[in-house]
């Protein structure tokens, strides 16, 4: 019995997010089959996402100052906010 492998590379959006995926595989020949019904086959496959983390910020002020260590002169400036978020 000749035999076909071959692999599927499939992509799924993260805005919506699927626990399986179903797929359905048929093989046709030109030839007269003696069971064609073994030329098909359905499967459910899990999907698994890949961790990932996205950090954004929101500040009320348009700019940061960074000094290196020893040369930070101690004044008052202007008060700020930052909001850090982890998706």
């Amino acid at each position: 019995t000749p035999q076909v492998s071959f692999t599927l590379e499939l992509e799924f959006s993260c805005s919506v997010l699927l626990d399986r995926a179903e797929l359905t595989l048929r093989a046709t020949s030109d030839s007269s089959e003696v069971t064609p019904q073994d030329n098909a086959v359905e499967l459910s496959v899990p999907i698994r996402y890949e961790a990932n983390v996205f950090l954004s910020s929101a500040t009320n002020l348009p700019r940061y100052e960074l000094r290196p260590p020893g040369t930070f002169t101690p004044s008052p400036g202007p008060e700020f906010s930052t909001t850090l978020k982890v998706r």
